[in-house]
């Protein structure tokens, strides 16, 4: 007789659980899940209402103790920050799982499920899932604190452009709110000849400097003051002062290079026409079409005035023209603008068309003139002009006018006009009555010159009616719709301003 050898096989018994009797699986603390969890909660001493603090000015978040964060509803940084809040009173459970129950956006209640695992009753581990009710509760953070003094600041760039024509700030504002660089400035206050930007941290004054560096011909100077001293932590309060000039060179400004200078940039004519300031002076010689740039640094070491300011400009009537073609240029001349033509043109005041004064000159707008138009220009034949580079160079060199650019009805070109620009909220001092005016002239110059405008954002505006064309076009230079952007508006079905999402 054979046997067959089969392993022994171990059957786990049942016992009953010692408070209700329930059969179970034996555990070291021989009770049923049910009545464990009545006899012990795991998550005693985890609060189940905790407050998170709200700024509504930045959207941010307090960490305490003083770290203000940026956290999207339902992110990453959001949940760690709600668990940091938790992190003291869960240091004697283990945390296996965290996530958040959706709740309306404005409800100002954020959710988060948690899972945590603790050993009880002689090593039995008992897991446990609840919900944590976080409130927001709005707090000013100290940053917008500051905002809202208006007169708390620790850095100041100050900007200054010693001119009579404000065109290069109305471009330089464009800019800023382009690239959006006045959103960290505290306060901005428009003074004359320039515009004080006032920042809660030298860190965003110095990003202000670096772009205006890169976006006008500038040189800058940096001091600081010192405000406060602490001898026990050796640390230091300072203020600190950029300030910033542009140069005194504006767009349709006339100017007279030193001799040294129009040598080096091609043996150009030194009585020029400034056709463009934006991160280079550009300029053009009205007989030679020649063109040429001049930086910052070039220019402080040559610099150089404007002749005449744009109040001095008259008005002239064309009364005879020939184009010039085929010039040519001396050895070592400089580059040729391909977007002008020269043209020699006879003209007349018109505030003496009962004369028979007339002048002789050259022109690069050739491109643009007729016999009959209106253009206007300085008389330097009848000017009282004290320059020392002018002054040096022979009379029978000096033309007798310079023309400028081609003169439209202004109010017909505000009629038509259905764009816009924005504006920088800021505090105005002493406003010029000329400011409106030299505003207009700016629009002017948008329109008429492409290449400016591209750095620009123009708003389409819904307020202007279309105007039908006008039968008798002058042939005013115009902004065409795909240059223009869609201006954002948010309101209600009932058409007013929409309200806040996060509201008490």
């Amino acid at each position: 007789m054979e046997y067959i050898k089969t392993p022994a096989t171990s059957h786990q018994g049942n016992i009953l659980c010692c408070t209700c009797g329930v059969p179970i699986p034996p555990n070291p603390a021989n009770m049923c899940v049910s009545c464990l969890r009545t006899q012990v909660d795991i998550s005693e001493g985890i609060p189940k209402q905790v407050s998170v603090h709200f700024c509504k000015q930045c959207e941010r978040y307090l960490q305490p103790p003083g770290t203000w964060m940026q956290c999207a509803l339902e992110s990453r940084e959001l949940l760690a920050l709600c668990l940091k809040k938790l992190k003291s009173s869960m240091s004697k459970v283990r945390l296996i799982d965290a996530g958040f129950l959706w709740t309306e956006p404005h409800s100002k209640r954020i959710k988060v499920k948690l899972s945590i695992q603790k050993e009880v009753l002689n090593g039995a581990i008992l897991q446990q899932v609840f919900v944590v009710e976080f409130i927001i509760q709005s707090q000013m953070c100290d940053d917008c604190h500051r905002v809202e003094a208006k007169d708390f600041w620790k850095a100041v760039v100050q900007v200054r452009q010693k001119t009579v024509h404000k065109k290069t700030f109305f471009y330089l504002e464009q800019l800023i709110l382009k690239h959006k660089l006045h959103q960290n400035s505290l306060r901005i206050k428009e003074i004359h000849e320039g515009v004080d930007f006032y920042y809660g941290s030298k860190q965003h004054a110095q990003k202000m400097v670096d772009f205006l560096q890169c976006t006008v011909p500038c040189r800058s100077k940096a001091s600081q003051r010192l405000i406060s001293h602490d001898v026990h932590s050796n640390t230091y309060n300072y203020k600190s002062t950029f300030s910033m000039e542009i140069v005194p060179i504006c767009k349709d400004n006339l100017v007279c290079l030193s001799p040294r200078l129009a040598q080096s940039l091609g043996n150009m004519g030194q009585v020029c026409v400034c056709i463009r300031v934006t991160s280079t002076i550009r300029l053009i010689d009205p007989n030679t079409l020649q063109i040429a740039e001049v930086d910052g640094s070039t220019y402080w070491r040559h610099p150089f005035s404007s002749l005449c300011n744009p109040r001095q400009m008259e008005e002239f009537i064309i009364m005879d023209l020939s184009i010039i073609r085929d010039q040519k240029l001396g050895a070592g001349a400089g580059l040729r603008s391909n977007k002008h033509t020269l043209a020699e043109v006879w003209v007349q005041k018109t505030s003496e068309m009962n004369t028979s004064q007339q002048y002789h000159c050259r022109t690069f707008l050739g491109h643009l003139l007729n016999i009959g138009d209106l253009v206007l220009g300085f008389d330097l034949a009848n000017a009282n002009i004290n320059d020392e580079f002018l002054n040096k160079i022979n009379p029978h060199h000096v033309p007798d006018v310079v023309l400028i650019k081609k003169s439209y009805d202004r109010s017909r070109r505000v009629t038509r006009r259905n764009w816009k620009l924005k504006q920088m909220d800021r505090d105005r001092e002493g406003m010029e009555t000329d400011d409106e005016r030299q505003y207009q002239d700016f629009l002017e110059d948008l329109e008429e010159d492409e290449a400016l405008r591209k750095n620009v954002n123009i708003y389409r505006d819904s307020s202007r009616l279309p105007v039908e064309s006008d039968s008798e076009d002058d042939g005013a230079p115009r902004i065409s719709l795909v240059e223009m952007l869609e201006d954002l508006s948010l309101s209600d079905a009932t058409g007013g301003e929409g309200a806040d999402m996060m509201t008490e």
